[in-house]
């Protein structure tokens, strides 16, 4: 294996919208991965586990960002509670495997989920934006299906309380170690190993910034039962054995934010291993979390065992520059991730002010039953097209592409979802009014010059992402999901419907309009 080889790290890029930086995003990762692969050949990379000598002293050095804390250190009645509530979601049926968009394909998390979190909020990964089912936060008004479904998501908001006052009381131990230099700040609190000091960079942080990195709006519930998975891959670089989630940095956060994770193997209690000869590497009926750091092949990785109620926290930057896998155990396993979204272009909040803006160029008024727009200077009428396709792409499929998911929990989304598609309907009308306004023939050729170029663009992704979004709902894999989970290609009309101003086959539309740009060119 040769040494001091460099790899960079990965990068993070924020999806939302941006489906072209996405591909080349993961394309980068995949040449990473299979140069990292063929610089290993046949060799493996060293991993410590908890019986390793130098294991507490590599995860002082290289992962100090990292905390542990064990079962004991919850309290209990907190720990009755939140399983329970996993249990509850999972009779109720409330838990999807997500069909997620990877290197082009379409493929099905191993994992099935629910996002709970803040109402209105969305957390997006792998091209999918999942809606949350609400927690009761105060001041809201939810409405569950169930009775004990509330019941489950009360208990979430308040484990994720717990975590928050937990996080921001080790991202405080970590801004007084920079300040003291204090050897004794604990990174590991457990029975069997010593409370180590922890490194920082933090650069004078001040409280209201450590409160916001420990802000958690979302936790994205996993369920995964090995048993019955007879696909899961083997970890490539280590050979730490069979992956339930494979190497990846979390997605969608606010940058430099912290993670917290419930770990909760469901089935009974964990049985305690008889004195024998001792394995080699980690225990594979056990679950653990793998860490490394990007790209790197010179620093040993680290797998730390996951019992029963444990919790482990990524403070800081550790999701940035590192990176993390799930190693199956034997019991099926729930864990509850609590995030810090990204939510600036992910809130209901949030689109509902864009589709404000884009509504803002329509009259009120309508002449022989047309809409008709107040400005027709290219930035507005441009921005107005982005909108339309920012709802359509980001918000109406996304949703429907998830089928009636959501209903198994809350009807929360219905009203919301509604009114989208109210307002996206009348930017179908305001886009056929632009169109109206190029073909006028007495129109100026220098004016419609720059009204068709500053449409065309969002027209042009319009009928593709239509495309791919109608092909997506049709594939393979979505026809196997149940009547609940199958996508539905929605908004989705036929070419001769009179409620509809436009169709949804756009391409003779844009080559008319590309002949018009053409043809006026000297």
């Amino acid at each position: 294996m040769k040494k001091n080889s460099k790899y960079p790290h990965a990068i993070q890029v924020d999806i939302c919208g941006l489906v072209i930086f996405y591909s080349v995003f993961v394309n980068v990762i995949f040449k990473q991965k299979r140069r990292l692969l063929e610089e290993l050949e046949d060799t493996w990379l060293p991993y410590l586990t908890p019986r390793d000598d130098e294991f507490c002293q590599q995860w002082q050095l290289k992962y100090p960002k990292l905390v542990l804390r064990q079962a004991d250190s919850v309290p209990k009645e907190l720990h009755k509670e939140v399983q329970e509530a996993f249990l509850i979601l999972r009779k109720h049926g409330c838990l999807f495997r997500d069909l997620v968009r990877v290197q082009g394909k379409d493929v099905l998390t191993p994992v099935s989920r629910i996002l709970i979190g803040n109402p209105g909020c969305t957390y997006k990964y792998l091209n999918t934006r999942l809606f949350t089912v609400p927690w009761p936060v105060k001041g809201s008004t939810i409405k569950y299906t169930e009775d004990e479904i509330g019941t489950a998501c009360q208990a979430f908001l308040k484990l994720n309380d717990y975590l928050q006052i937990e996080t921001i009381q080790a991202l405080e131990e970590l801004a007084a170690k920079e300040k003291s230099n204090d050897e004794a700040l604990p990174v590991y609190i457990a029975p069997d190993f010593p409370r180590l000091g922890i490194e920082t960079s933090f650069d004078g942080q001040d409280e209201v910034d450590i409160k916001s990195r420990a802000a958690y709006n979302v936790t994205l519930l996993n369920f995964m039962d090995p048993q019955k998975m007879s696909y899961l891959k083997e970890e490539p670089y280590f050979g730490m054995g069979k992956m339930a989630v494979s190497w990846h940095h979390d997605e969608n956060l606010v940058e430099r934010s912290s993670v917290a994770v419930y770990n909760y193997n469901c089935e009974g209690p964990e049985e305690e291993k008889e004195d024998g000869p001792q394995l080699e590497g980690r225990d594979p009926d056990t679950w653990h979390v793998g860490f490394k750091i990007s790209w790197d092949i010179e620093t040993p990785g680290l797998t730390i065992p996951l019992h029963q109620g444990d919790c482990y926290f990524m403070l800081d930057d550790l999701n940035a520059t590192h990176q993390h896998c799930v190693l199956a155990g034997s019991q099926p396993r729930f864990s509850s991730t609590h995030r810090v979204a990204e939510c600036s272009t992910g809130t209901l909040d949030y689109i509902f002010q864009r589709c404000q803006l884009a509504l803002k160029n329509v009259r009120d008024e309508v002449d022989d039953g047309n809409v008709s727009l107040k400005s027709l200077a290219p930035a507005i009428l441009k921005l107005g097209e982005e909108i339309h396709n920012e709802v359509e792409f980001e918000w109406l499929r996304q949703f429907s592409f998830q089928g009636s998911r959501y209903n198994r929990c809350t009807d929360w989304w219905c009203q919301p979802m509604a009114e989208l598609e109210r307002m996206w309907k009348k930017m179908e009308d305001a886009t056929n009014a632009v169109l109206r306004e190029v073909r006028r023939e007495e129109l100026p050729v220098k004016q419609r010059n720059e009204m068709l170029t500053a449409i065309l663009a969002s027209l042009t992704a319009r009928q593709n992402l239509r495309a791919e979004w109608q092909a997506r709902c049709q594939s393979r894999v979505a026809r196997t999901l149940s009547v609940d989970q199958k996508p539905e290609c929605h908004p989705y009309w036929e070419e001769d419907d009179p409620s509809m101003p436009l169709p949804f086959d756009l391409t003779d539309i844009i080559s008319e309009l590309n002949g018009q740009l053409l043809g006026a060119k000297p």
